[in-house]
């Protein structure tokens, strides 16, 4: 979308496709066909209505939309959503203020829509969002609460449709053919081998017409197709073409499913099973095959989860051993066969409710396992161990004969255990996280570190256990020695009891201990409160007549080899004043901008008392606040000072103590990411 557009309100026209969203902050949808009559706008756009009306798919809507560049938190580790949006076609995002609709739903997308509907009538014990998910695709009637289960027992991949559900219904349909041929039901007149392919492949292409043929579907019904080619004309050719060809043709076809981790974790997965199975001597029974299958997945895998960035669950193993079969032979079959027989309502409900019982039981069963094993965060790894991991995990599953399978496994350990570059002594890392409209930054020393504030929490999104802990993990902390809350407002304060879950804190200080829940065990943040970690010095203040809220911040002052940082919190133009008669000669070279940027800080006399060289802003892009102001940014403006802003350089790095200029994550130039 062109630059000036954003933040603009236009009037549009498009169509809705997929199946809309239902959430706590409105519905979320897509709209294709997008034309206006005054800008030129990407053909796909992600919206978002607020209290808007139910929408279904297939509907063609005017609204007025207030757009947005496509635009994502970047962090040391974390989800890349600028380039998921990418990868999905979307070029803009937005919300809608006004709108009415212009034709009524019809043909499939519609169909689809009504299907949903249906499925989520039915009374399966609760688990109709996951019907819908293993059906239809549409996976956001799935709680946070069970993606959280699924990501801690490795198993995502079961409760979205992949290539293992449409490669499931292929081999059914194959299956039953061959099975009636072997026990010679089948007529002699038609051969068994050509109708057993075409039976698969029209079966694995009306399941993905039926999960709205996204690209993953598109790649898996694809593979499937190449396989039964295989299977029917070329198997003389060998198994390693036609992955190969699969590869070439999907790339072809979607270049962009590069960038999702679906499209290498799916390749990945062949290879490692051929690469584990094909041309072995011998027949292994089924269950030692399948046994087989999931630990060496897991160890097949490990460099390239560890590359994407993704958590490792220690359980998968055993969960897959489960969940595998129990999806693919108790829910699936019986979830598509009780909705092709809906018409028939006891019988088609009567399965549902079969098949919704069925993961009921499952999901009982990996809560139990995601209890005893969460998934584990890696420490981001360099590419140089994550290439000898993948070498190692090619010798350590190689056939018995092979030699030395054992060095393999000490060349995975590089990449579990990375070596990290230690802060000098006297210094402190910085890290301002990007967060939107909140704050935390991180200050580590040698030995040592801190979280100041955990940034905000709401129903759909919790910034400690979304943002602030994988970003820790991947920086190589599994602890902290101070988790310091300015004050208890939710943009400071929301994401501190998953910080709390997700890491082993040693203490907890805030200006308004009393207003954060009680789990955390907060002290008051005592006034001139002072501590030497590693050569760094850091000392605390708070204004003893401040009141509730921003005023009662707990302000943070670091020294680092005679180089300053002061972290704020919300203080106000009085806090500051306060600030400046109980230091009136201390100054700072980076300043954490109070509030936000907003007009009530950031006062001329606080900011000539402090002389910084440097503002570091974090903030949300077209914030509801207006922050920062435009006042405020004109006062730093004036006195020269250069300001990091979170929207426009991402994560901020400083290295207090070296006198260097700060760094942004965004300086990490990827061609999907907006300058």
């Amino acid at each position: 979308m062109a630059p000036q557009l954003d933040g603009q309100v236009v009037w549009l026209q498009g169509r809705v496709v997929g199946l809309p969203a239902q959430g706590s902050e409105g519905v979320r949808f897509q709209l294709q066909e997008v034309s206006a009559r005054r800008a030129q706008l990407p053909g796909r756009l992600r919206l978002n209505w607020h209290g808007g009306p139910a929408l279904q798919a297939g509907e063609t809507w005017r609204l007025a939309v207030k757009l947005k560049r496509p635009r994502g938190l970047v962090n040391p580790q974390g989800f890349d959503y600028e380039a998921w949006l990418l990868a999905q076609r979307i070029g803009a995002q937005g919300s809608v203020k006004h709108g009415m609709r212009l034709q009524a739903a019809n043909g499939p997308l519609a169909w689809r829509d009504q299907l949903r509907q249906r499925l989520l009538a039915v009374d399966a014990f609760g688990r109709q969002g996951g019907l819908a998910a293993l059906v239809l695709g549409d996976d956001s009637g799935v709680s946070s609460a069970d993606w959280r289960v699924l990501q801690d027992t490795g198993t995502v991949h079961l409760m979205v449709i992949s290539g293992q559900h449409v490669a499931l219904l292929a081999g059914l349909l194959y299956g039953l053919v061959a099975g009636l041929a072997r026990l010679g039901w089948w007529p002699a007149r038609w051969p068994w081998l050509p109708v057993a392919c075409a039976l698969a492949a029209i079966g694995a292409l009306g399941y993905g017409v039926l999960a709205g043929f996204q690209v993953p579907v598109q790649r898996a019904c694809l593979m499937v197709a190449l396989v039964l080619l295989w299977r029917l004309r070329f198997r003389h050719l060998g198994v390693w073409l036609p992955i190969l060809l699969a590869l070439d043709l999907v790339l072809l076809a979607e270049p962009l499913a590069s960038l999702q981790a679906g499209f290498w974790l799916s390749f990945g997965a062949v290879l490692v099973l051929l690469w584990v199975f094909a041309g072995r001597l011998g027949a292994w029974p089924w269950w030692r095959t399948w046994g087989r299958a999931q630990w060496t997945m897991t160890i097949g895998l490990l460099p390239l989860m560890l590359g994407l960035g993704l958590p490792l669950s220690l359980s998968a193993p055993l969960a897959n051993l489960l969940a595998g079969p129990w999806v693919s032979v108790a829910v699936v079959p019986v979830a598509l066969l009780g909705t092709l027989t809906l018409p028939i309502p006891w019988l088609g409900e009567g399965l549902l409710q079969l098949a919704g019982g069925s993961l009921e039981v499952l999901f009982r069963l990996l809560t139990l396992l995601a209890d005893w094993q969460p998934a584990w965060l890696a420490t981001r790894a360099p590419a140089w161990t994550l290439l000898l991991g993948v070498a190692g995990a090619a010798l350590l599953l190689a056939p018995a004969g092979v030699s030395g399978r054992a060095l393999g496994l000490a060349m995975l350990l590089p990449m579990l255990f990375p070596p990290q570059a230690e802060v000098p002594m006297g210094q402190a890392e910085v890290w301002q996280l990007d967060i939107g409209q909140g704050l935390a930054v991180l200050v580590r020393t040698r030995h040592h570190a801190l979280l100041y504030d955990a940034g905000p929490r709401s129903v759909d999104f919790d910034s400690g256990e979304r943002v602030v802990v994988p970003s820790l993990r991947g920086l190589g902390l599994r602890q902290l020695d101070l988790l310091l809350i300015s004050h208890a407002d939710n943009d400071h304060a929301g994401g501190a009891l998953a910080v709390q879950r997700g890491l082993n804190v040693a203490r907890v200080l805030s200006g308004e201990p009393n207003e954060l829940p009680a789990a955390l065990a907060a002290q008051p943040c005592a006034n001139g409160e002072s501590w030497q970690w590693d050569g760094v010095q850091f000392r605390t203040w708070r204004w003893p007549q401040a009141g509730e809220g921003n005023q009662a911040s707990c302000v943070l002052w670091i020294e680092a080899q005679g180089e300053r940082l002061l972290l704020t919190g919300d203080i106000d133009a009085a806090a500051e004043a306060a600030w400046l008669a109980a230091n009136p000669t201390v100054q700072a070279e980076w300043l954490q901008a109070p509030h936000h940027g907003s007009r009530s800080s950031s006062s001329l006399r606080f900011l000539q008392a402090l002389a910084p060289h440097s503002v570091l802003l974090s903030r949300g892009a077209h914030n509801s606040f207006g922050h920062p102001h435009p006042l405020v940014m004109a006062r730093y403006q004036a006195l020269g000072l250069r300001v990091y802003d979170s929207v426009e350089q991402g994560a901020v790095r400083v290295r207090l103590g070296a006198r260097t200029p700060a760094s942004g994550q965004r300086e990490e130039h990827r061609f999907w990411r907006e300058k």
